[in-house]
C-alpha cells in the first residue's frame, strides 16, 4: 500500500493467525500518530482480537473505527486497563508521552506496544527500564521501517542465512515528505517530537543493530539543521550520524523532509549492507522511474546478481512472533535490550548533534 504520506502509511498483508479468536485480546489507546493503523493491521492479521479503542479526540476514534467496525469504543483509558482479558495494548502517542503511558499499561500488568520513537528524553528511559525490570512486562517498539517492510525482513533472513558473509557496514536513506499543512502542532515542538535523529532516526539506528547484529553501539558523529523550514523554527528537517558498532561494523545514516512533490510515495527509503561476501540493496518503497512498487531487494555475491521483487511474498513475521512471546514470555521478535539499545543511541545522536543550519 503507498501512500504520499509517511504518516498514514499503513501496510497490509495477509492473514497469518498464531493464535484462534479470542485468545489474544488487545486494545488501542492514543491515535495521535497514524502508524497506529499500520501496527493494528500486524497484530489483527497475526490474529490478535481487538477489543477497544479509546483517546480523548472524538474525530479520530470515529476514523478508527470506520476502519474496525467490530472495535468498542471507551471513554476511559481505566476501563482497558482494569480489563483482565486485555493481554497488550498498542499506541501511537505523542512521542513525549509515550514513557508515561506504557509505564501506566505496564504497571497494570499488561505488554505495551508503541510507536517509534519510544523515548523523547533520556530519564524516560531509565524510568522505563525500572518499571520493566519491576512489572516483568514488554514494552515493545513498532519500527516499521524494518518490520513492516517485506524487503527488510527478507534482507535479515538473507543475513542469517550467510548470504552476504559477516556485515560490515549499513548505509541507510530515510527521506520522508513533510506535508506539514497535514501534521499536528506537536510534529513542530522539538520538546514533543524530539528532534529528526530522535523521530525517523530510531528506525536507522534499530536497523544497524539488526543488521549488523550488534548489542552496543559508538555514536561517532551526528549533525542537524533546518535548512528550508524558517516558519517552523523548532523544526529539524536534516540529520546524518555515523556509528561504530561493538564488533566493528558501522553506519551512516540520514534522514530529511525533502521528498519531492514528484515522487509516487512519501520517501524513497534505501538500506545498503556490506558484508565479508556480498552486498544487498533494498528500495523499501519505489524503484524510481521504473516501478512503483516496494519491496525490491538486490543481491550480490559468489553467486551472481540477483533481484528480488518481494512484495506479498514474505509476510510481516514480527506480530505473530510478538504475540506469541507475550503469551510465552520469549523474546523472539525483538528482544527488550535492543528496543532499548536502539533507543538509548537516537537519544544520544540527539543531544550530541551539531546544529549546523538554523
Amino acid at each position: 500500500m503507498m501512500s504520499k504520506d509517511g504518516m498514514t502509511y499503513a501496510p497490509k498483508g495477509k492473514p497469518n493467525p498464531v493464535v484462534k479468536e479470542g485468545e489474544f485480546v488487545i486494545a488501542v489507546a492514543a491515535l495521535d500518530h497514524g502508524h497506529i493503523y499500520g501496527m493494528c493491521n500486524g497484530l489483527v492479521e497475526a490474529g490478535a482480537t481487538l477489543k477497544y479503542v479509546y483517546d480523548p479526540d472524538k474525530k479520530k476514534v470515529a476514523d478508527f473505527v470506520e476502519k474496525y467496525p467490530d472495535v468498542e469504543v471507551t471513554d476511559s483509558l481505566e476501563q482497558i486497563l482494569t480489563d483482565e482479558t486485555i493481554k497488550l495494548v498498542a499506541a501511537a502517542a505523542i512521542p513525549s508521552k509515550r514513557s508515561a503511558l506504557g509505564n501506566r499499561v505496564m504497571e497494570a500488568g499488561k505488554d505495551y506496544f508503541t510507536d517509534k520513537t519510544p523515548f523523547t528524553t533520556m530519564a524516560q528511559l531509565e524510568e522505563t527500564k525500572k518499571v520493566v525490570k519491576q512489572t516483568g512486562q514488554k514494552y515493545m517498539v513498532y519500527f516499521s521501517e524494518r518490520l513492516h517492510v517485506e524487503g527488510a525482513v527478507f534482507a535479515g533472513d538473507l543475513i542469517k542465512d550467510g548470504a552476504i558473509g559477516r556485515v560490515l557496514q549499513v548505509t541507510g536513506f530515510g527521506p520522508h515528505r513533510l506535508n506539514a499543512s497535514s501534521r499536528p502542532d506537536w510534529f513542530f515542538n522539538k520538546e514533543q517530537y524530539g528532534g529528526i535523529l530522535c523521530d525517523i532516526g530510531s528506525h536507522q539506528i534499530e536497523q544497524f543493530l539488526y543488521y549488523a547484529d550488534c548489542k552496543d553501539a559508538e555514536i561517532l558523529h551526528s549533525k542537524v539543521a533546518n535548512y528550508n523550514n524558517p516558519e517552523y523554527p523548532e523544526l529539524e528537517d536534516y540529520g546524518d550520524t555515523t556509528l561504530v558498532g561493538d564488533n566493528g561494523a558501522t553506519q551512516y545514516f540520514k534522514v530529511d523532509w525533502f521528498t519531492p512533490d514528484g515522487l509516487s510515495t512519501w520517501g524513497d527509503g534505501r538500506t545498503f549492507i556490506t558484508g565479508t561476501e556480498g552486498t544487498i540493496e533494498i528500495r523499501k518503497y519505489v524503484d524510481v522511474a521504473r516501478e512503483a512498487t516496494g519491496d525490491h531487494l538486490f543481491l550480490v555475491n559468489k553467486d551472481g546478481e540477483k533481484h528480488y521483487k518481494l512484495s506479498g511474498e514474505v509476510g510481516f513475521p514480527f506480530f505473530g512472533e510478538l504475540i506469541l512471546d507475550c503469551i510465552h514470555r520469549t523474546e523472539k521478535a525483538m528482544t527488550q535490550a535492543h528496543a532499548f539499545k536502539a533507543a538509548e543511541l537516537c537519544l544520544l545522536a540527539q543531544e550530541q548533534a551539531i546544529v549546523v543550519s538554523k
